[in-house]
Parts: structure tokens; C-alpha cells; sequence
């Protein structure tokens, strides 16, 4: 799908238009994001936002939007979908804003995230984001056009789910800081958080309550194989040549993107 770019000012925003956006609704999103700054108490170095929207009439919620704020060196992100763009940008702006604040009093929120959670706290609580339909791209077209590797800090897997709800993932490679092995949190179908991977979680552990197993070890042909056969969003496995965790998923366009640890 061809992007184009609104050159709007202050230059600190970029706005970036994919389908048949209307330009009364990229201005509308530079205005979003605009408000969103105002709550931080960091400097704001750069800030881009992405509007979608799909050319296909079958899919309930066409409209896509993707954030980003580069605040004082670290990444705030949330994206949102919705029928129409109004729609989706409205909750784009609760959601980066919510995660800015979060960001912001880090400290008082990972005591809340990864500390000894009440029934009613956040375990039980925020629902996953919900998804665009992803290209229905048959498994014979889908190629890796994504490769990333990440050099992963050891973390807990509390400190990973934090991780990954801040930046708004579906799921977050990390490195557990007891066993210096891969692993990954995610959410399960039905909004809980789960782990695959050899990690020590602390019994009073606020995050995890399921424990999937560990990763198999695949070659990335394998992998290409697995996650065609199970229908999930993604896999996450072993490398057979690098000994390395490393996540195969699906995009938004139906091809595969491949995270590695470095």
C-alpha cells in the first residue's frame, strides 16, 4: 500500500497516511498526539504516527493507527483499530496517554505491575489490545520481509509483561534474569498472560499465570512450517544454528517478521 507524508509543523510529528485517508483526519491525528505531549515531563524528541485504512470491505474495523513518542531517548508506543478513524484515534489518544503516564512514574507503577497484586489489580484487569485483520496472504506467498535482532537485558518475566504493555506489544522476547535463558510473555486468548520459555518465576509473581513450556528447537524452515500449521500469531523457538530464542510471526500484510536474540 503506498504511504505518503504530511509535512505538518512543528516537524517534530510525522504523520504517515497508507490507503484513502482523508487529510482532515491526518491533521486530526497531529492534534491527538499534540495533547498527548502536553502530559510529559520529559523532553518529546520525536513523535510519528501511522493511519491505515484498508481497502477491504469485509473487515469490521478497516482503520488502523500506530504511535510512537521518543521521550527523552525511550519509546512510548499504542496503536488502535476501529471502524472508522475517528474512532480509531480517539482511543489511540487514552491509550498513549495511558502509557505515558505510566512511563512517567515508572517506579510507583512497576511496584503496582510486578509487586504482590490484589485480587482486583492489574492481572485481572486491562484487556489486550485489539488487533487489525491481518492480509489474508496464503502460506505459498508469505515470505520474511522483517529480520530484527535485539541484544535482550535480563529481566524478570514480571518486568517483561510490564515491558510489553507499555509498548503496546502482543507478546515481548526478553532474557530471564534467574536462568540467562530466552523466553517470551504474551497474552492468551482469553487476556492472561502466559510464558513460554526456561525461566524462575517468584511464587508471589503478580504477571504470569500460565506456564506454557519450554521452546523447541527449530531450524527457520521449521518454524515457517509450524506457524502455518497452527494458526497462531506466532512461534517462538529455539534457533537450531544459533542456540538463540528467536519469535517467527505474522504482519499486518500476511508475511512474516522474525525477532532474534542477539
Amino acid at each position: 500500500m503506498p504511504s505518503r507524508r504530511h509535512t505538518l509543523s512543528p516537524a517534530t510529528i510525522d504523520v504517515v497516511v497508507r490507503g484513502p485517508v482523508l487529510d482532515r483526519d491526518a491533521v486530526f491525528a497531529r492534534s491527538k498526539v499534540e495533547h498527548v505531549i502536553h502530559y510529559s515531563n520529559h523532553p518529546v524528541l520525536a513523535a510519528k504516527v501511522v493511519l491505515t485504512a484498508e481497502e477491504n470491505p469485509a473487515l469490521e474495523r478497516p482503520a488502523r493507527v500506530e504511535a510512537s513518542l521518543d521521550v527523552n531517548g525511550a519509546q512510548v508506543r499504542a496503536h488502535a483499530v476501529a471502524a472508522d478513524m475517528i474512532g480509531a484515534l480517539d482511543l489511540l489518544e487514552d491509550r498513549l496517554r495511558q502509557n505515558l503516564v505510566q512511563f512517567q512514574d515508572r517506579e510507583r507503577t512497576r511496584h503496582r505491575w510486578i509487586g504482590v497484586a490484589g485480587e482486583h489489580q492489574w492481572r485481572h484487569g486491562d484487556l489486550p489490545t485489539q488487533r487489525g485483520a491481518t492480509f489474508p496472504r496464503s502460506p505459498q506467498e508469505r515470505e520474511v520481509v522483517r529480520r530484527k535482532t535485539f541484544a535482550l537485558a535480563p529481566v524478570t518475566p514480571d518486568e517483561a509483561a510490564f515491558e510489553m504493555e507499555l509498548l503496546g506489544h502482543d507478546f515481548y522476547l526478553f532474557t530471564d534474569s534467574r536462568t540467562g535463558k530466552e523466553a517470551v510473555v504474551y497474552r492468551d486468548g482469553e487476556g492472561r498472560f502466559a510464558i513460554r520459555g526456561e525461566v524462575v518465576v517468584d511464587p508471589e509473581s503478580a504477571a504470569v499465570v500460565e506456564m506454557v513450556g519450554e521452546a523447541p528447537t527449530l531450524t527457520e524452515a521449521e518454524a515457517v512450517a509450524r506457524l502455518d500449521l497452527s494458526g497462531e500469531p506466532f512461534v517462538f523457538f529455539i534457533g537450531a544454528e544459533t542456540g538463540r530464542g528467536r519469535v517467527l510471526y505474522i504482519r499486518y500484510d500476511g508475511h512474516y517478521g522474525l525477532i532474534t536474540a542477539a
